[in-house]
């Protein structure tokens, strides 16, 4: 510990010395080649010589609004995770470290293209100057940043690692020789991430113009909001993941893309029959024996104030790494987590002009977790579900462990783009997409499901879906406040399913004599006449929301495998098939602990669903006795288009929204591009700054702000104009 106080108290200029002249030299340069204005909401619009420049720009700001979530998506990246949180932690990163190779990422860089070498050193180097420049600032870990780490993490997803359906709990089985249950960590279901996309074709909208909607469902404060330009071309405005330099969703003057994670099959389980020679091991494929590789992989972890390490001794076939046992076979994944070519495309479609180059774009094949809705400036809408789709044996169900053995199993290169689910200007004039199957993307327009392999689309529907589909076909007109007005439709379409079977139970089964009835007949009859709605003043989501957290957990599972069924048909079997006492006790448990909590079950949804940014920790702690805003939303898992995840914490009796609404953006791509936004809690993560949450009450209610895509008027909006590193 003396060491690190000493290092604490050395001069500033013997701490920068981890930067050499040579490289402080190119920081500076460069910073002089770059304008950051920041508007009166605090938004960074970065305006660079070429397209590097803006990159160094975009990273030194995210890092001005908030670098410990930059370095925290690298730690966890690059496998480090367990330096910070001990060992609880060892197995996530064994688990990132099987499945995001640093030496392949090594190897990409040095063999990129000049044009994506300069992005990669900006982006490192804007990171570095905004260390070099505020030394007050400590990292956890990551006191230099390497170019090379923007090739661990190249979609920009937040549910970027794809594992098929191997868990962190039978790693730790296999690789710890612990025999203990191998159960993934149940998920709050209202904390499920998703996103919707709506596109409207001229046809739909009032002033003949293609309209966007981009709606991300993320954890609060993941993405900010951005503007990059160029002198060589780059224009994109939009949502960027923290410490990566693409705008994700967004737009530039001629397009817009916005994408939805979706459960196309792009990583696949292999049962290997594994055999032990001496001390080495084996594995059959196609009636020959083939050398298992061993490979030594050791992490670090924090023990009290102590770091150690851990070195294992992992295995691979050419499917992939070991991840599990199961049934007496190892299992291995072979996957595509992280790719040059998936980097090159997320930049690219950046600077997109038009559907057509879009769909070149597209050719790529690279993005393995999204889907992507579409829109130009030509009135074109699009709908791609998924990108990277390989191609298989249609008769076999990809979504099960598949026999290692034998060459019948392999992939066969990748779908071109055609072959997959697609759609392009639908007559009906719209298209949607909400986590959801794509052949409803078109409501009766949509692709049809026996076209496809099972492998390509193998997501079912859900309540926002349901509701999306409702809503669309009902509009035409659009405006950009009508499309966010659509957006933000209030209906929870699974109480539609749901609260008509209480209703009838309780009413066939319940008599006014029974002690049930004068528990929930109140309840009941508040349920039996609400329009499904929500409301602030609404007593009838309060319980609707409570009771439906509790029935049982078949209906809040959005993401299914092939020929499983899906949100609404297991809701609608459940309804038709409950018993009274399924349907009554978790209301009477959920009346009980609403009482508990405030003294009543009568409470208002507004006053106990509450918005709130006390600190800028990467975990947000929440207080009721501290200011709050009410918020009428609710969770996207019952239908609402605009999610609103909450739930109470330990010491509150409210709820506090923790994810949903996250950027949300409309934008209309006529011969001028107008739009407006709206960004959860401000964009600073800083509790000093004026724009730590200045969009909260705006938020809460869900109105939007004009967008500045253009110079003019974003000078006439300017709080502040600069070169990364000038003195404030």
């Amino acid at each position: 510990m003396k060491h690190l106080i000493l290092l604490f108290l050395l001069p500033l200029s013997v701490l920068a010395q981890k930067f050499t002249p040579a490289e402080i030299a190119r920081y500076q340069q460069q910073a002089n080649r770059v304008t950051i204005i920041r508007d009166n909401w605090g938004i960074p619009h970065i305006y660079g010589k070429s397209d590097a420049d803006a990159v160094f720009g975009l990273l030194y700001a995210q890092c001005e609004d908030d670098f410990k979530r930059v370095e925290l998506n690298y730690i966890e990246k690059l496998g480090r995770m367990a330096e910070l949180k001990g060992e609880s932690a060892l197995y996530n990163d064994l688990q990132i470290k099987l499945l995001i190779d640093t030496t392949e990422a090594i190897a990409d860089y040095n063999k990129a293209e000049p044009w994506m070498k300069k992005l990669l050193n900006a982006y490192a180097d804007g990171i570095n100057y905004y260390l070099l420049k505020n030394p007050q600032v400590k990292p956890a870990l990551l006191t230099k940043f390497q170019p090379w780490y923007q090739l661990l993490w190249t979609d920009g997803s937040i549910g970027a690692i794809s594992t098929a359906e191997l868990t962190v709990p039978e790693l730790r089985n296999f690789y710890s020789g612990e025999a203990t249950a191998a159960l993934a960590e149940p998920k709050d279901p209202e904390y499920q991430t998703g996103s919707n996309g709506f596109a409207f074709a001229p046809s739909k909208t009032a002033s003949g113009n293609a309209i966007l909607y981009i709606n991300p469902h993320v954890t609060f404060y993941f993405r900010p909001e951005v503007q990059v330009v160029s002198e060589e071309g780059l224009h994109a405005y939009g949502a960027v993941t923290w410490g990566q330099f693409f705008v994700y969703q967004g737009f530039n003057k001629y397009c817009g893309w916005m994408h939805t994670s979706c459960n196309v099959d792009v990583a696949d389980m292999y049962a290997e029959k594994v055999t032990k020679k001496g001390d080495k091991f084996f594995y059959e494929y196609d009636q020959k024996l083939k050398p298992v590789t061993e490979k030594k992989i050791t992490i670090k972890y924090l023990d009290g104030d102590v770091l150690k390490s851990k070195t294992f001794t992992t295995y691979y076939t050419h499917h992939g790494p070991i991840m599990a046992k199961r049934d007496g076979k190892w299992v291995s994944l072979r996957s595509y987590n992280r790719s040059m070519t998936s980097l090159i495309q997320s930049w690219k479609r950046t600077k997109a002009k038009g559907f057509e180059d879009y769909k070149k774009i597209m050719d790529l094949k690279a993005n393995t977790s999204n889907s992507t809705v579409f829109a130009d400036y030509k009135g074109n809408i699009a709908y791609w579900h998924g990108n990277y789709v390989p191609i298989r044996d249609k008769n076999m169900n990809w979504s099960q462990v598949m026999d290692g053995t034998t060459p019948a199993t392999e992939w066969k290169g990748l779908h071109p783009v055609e072959e997959s689910v697609h759609l392009y200007n639908p007559v009906n004039g719209w298209l949607q997409n909400c986590n959801s199957t794509p052949f409803t993307a078109a409501g009766v327009n949509s692709p049809k499901k026996e076209n496809f392999p099972p492998y390509m689309a193998p997501d079912g529907e859900n309540f926002r879906g349901v509701n999306a589909v409702r809503v669309l076909s009902q509009g035409s007109g659009y405006t950009l406040d009508k499309v966010i007005a659509s957006g933000y439709d209030t209906y929870l379409s699974a109480f539609e399913v749901l609260v008509p079977a209480l209703v009838s139970s309780f009413e066939k089964n319940v008599k006014p004599t029974d002690s049930l009835y004068s528990q929930l007949n109140e309840a009941v009859t508040l349920l039996k006449n609400w329009d499904y709605h929500t409301a602030e003043n609404s007593l009838a989501t309060t319980v609707a929301i409570e009771w439906a957290q509790k029935l049982t957990p078949t209906i809040t599972r959005l993401y299914i495998n092939e020929g499983e069924a899906d949100q609404v048909t297991n809701t609608k079997r459940f309804a038709a098939e409950a018993t009274l006492s399924q349907l009554t006790s978790p209301l009477v448990s959920a009346l009980n602990d609403l009482k508990t909590k405030f003294g009543k079950w009568q409470m208002p949804w507004g006053e106990i669903n509450r918005f709130q940014r006390l600190t800028g920790d990467v975990q947000s702690k929440y207080d009721d006795s501290q200011p709050s805003y009410p918020v009428k939303y609710a969770s996207a898992l019952w239908g609402m288009l605009p999610s609103y995840n909450s739930r109470p914490y330990p010491g509150t009796n409210k709820r506090y929204g923790v994810s949903g609404n996250s950027f949300i953006c409309a934008v209309e791509f006529g011969p001028r591009i107008t739009a407006k936004s709206l960004l959860a809690g401000g964009e600073s993560g800083d509790p000093a700054s004026k724009h730590f949450f200045d969009q909260g009450s705006m938020y809460s209610q869900g109105k939007f702000k004009d967008v500045l895509f253009y110079k003019e008027d974003v000078l006439k909006n300017a709080e502040r104009t600069y070169h990364p590193g000038d003195k404030k």
